[in-house]
């Protein structure tokens, strides 16, 4: 085994995912959503609180994009079988379904995606893998009519605060 495994065991790779394990906690992300042509389009900031619940967990998304913009994206999630998800979110047309396998959790689902300031239905195909106890890797393809718009590409991190949260939610709070 590496030497630098066996002195950092944050940094051991993950055989196994337990999402409401994982998602208990502060977490801070970051990530970009990338054309179907390969041109970055948005750059963004994601502070995540996640909270067990009687029937699941629950996540607070706030997310900082580069042009400034905010939004808050709250998620309630349940097991409902040994490998089986269900999410919802208001923005999610019915709910989301994820199924796990070792280490990563495949979701899919229907999202009403605030493009040019209106609404357009989209399909979400959303692999997130988690590489190390507190490092997660998310891609989802995003497509309109089975035809690729794009994805999105954010690393998770556990933390003990997570950085970005407080000033967005003075801000969800002020307005």
């Amino acid at each position: 085994m590496n030497e630098l495994a066996i002195q950092n065991s944050d940094m051991i790779l993950s055989n196994k995912f337990v999402p409401e394990n994982y998602f208990v906690g502060d977490i801070d992300a970051t990530g970009i959503f990338i054309d179907r042509f390969g041109v970055i389009r948005r750059r963004f900031n994601v502070s995540v609180i996640g909270q067990k619940t009687t029937t699941g967990f629950a996540l607070d998304e706030y997310f900082l994009f580069d042009d400034g913009e905010q939004e808050l994206r709250h998620w309630e999630i349940q097991k409902i079988g040994q490998n089986t998800y269900v999410g919802m979110c208001d923005d999610v047309c019915g709910q989301a379904v994820g199924k796990l396998t070792d280490a990563h959790l495949s979701w899919q689902y229907h999202f009403n995606l605030k493009i040019f300031n209106r609404k357009i239905k989209v399909k979400f195909e959303d692999v997130m893998i988690q590489q190390t106890p507190l490092i997660m890797l998310n891609n989802a393809k995003v497509k309109k009519y089975g035809l690729l718009l794009g994805q999105v590409f954010i690393t998770f991190m556990k933390t003990n605060q997570a950085i970005v949260t407080k000033p967005l939610i003075r801000a969800a709070n002020s307005g």
